[in-house]
């Protein structure tokens, strides 16, 4: 049976991203398993620059969560990643994982040169939701955390069928007040699903 893998980024717990979350995976839930990922509750660090992996075909220089997590990757052909926006871009914890997934690569000896995913022409698709309390998307960084996801996502391998960015929301659980946007994302939920 097909899956889908929950990715959120958010180090706040029953926010805005963990309850939009919640709704993608909802309307995804048709037809495949669904499971979700909060990076906030895995331990792990940031890719380390060891280049170990480009020589093993995994990361090897960093035993930690992230172990726990790449299994998870390759089983599931259909990918969510969630992240508010912090500073311009993604959080912390959504760059470290996104950083991670270098192991994914396989690269030739020229720099720069030839590199390749070795997730890629295996049908993969991916939605991303961005949520901020910025009224557009250029004023506080959607479009470029938006960008750097899409464009990370789809070097993995995965075609990004959706995107969901959030505007103008900050409070804890206010999202819950727009239900045109939590319908929104089970519809992403179910094109992901239709898709796969």
């Amino acid at each position: 049976m097909k899956k889908v893998l929950g990715i959120g980024g958010s180090p706040r717990k029953g926010g805005n991203s963990d309850i939009l979350m919640h709704h993608i995976l909802k309307g995804a839930r048709d037809g495949v398993v669904t499971e979700e990922v909060q990076l906030r509750e895995y331990q792990f660090q940031p890719c380390i620059g060891c280049e170990r992996c480009r020589k093993d075909e995994q990361c090897t220089g960093l035993l930690d969560g992230m172990q726990l997590i790449y299994p998870k990757i390759e089983e599931a052909s259909g990918l969510v990643l969630i992240s508010p926006v912090y500073s311009y871009n993604m959080t912390a914890l959504m760059k470290s994982f996104i950083d991670r997934l270098y192991s994914f690569y396989h690269f030739s000896d020229e720099r720069p040169g030839y590199w390749s995913s070795r997730l890629e022409d295996q049908g993969r698709k991916a939605v991303i939701a961005v949520v901020g309390e910025q009224a557009s998307l250029e004023e506080g960084g959607m479009d470029l955390t938006l960008e750097t996801m899409r464009r990370s996502i789809k070097a993995l391998g995965h075609e990004v069928i959706g995107e969901l960015p959030v505007l103008g929301i900050f409070r804890k659980g206010k999202v819950r007040e727009y239900p045109e946007i939590l319908e929104r994302a089970e519809n992403l939920g179910r094109q992901l699903t239709s898709l796969l």
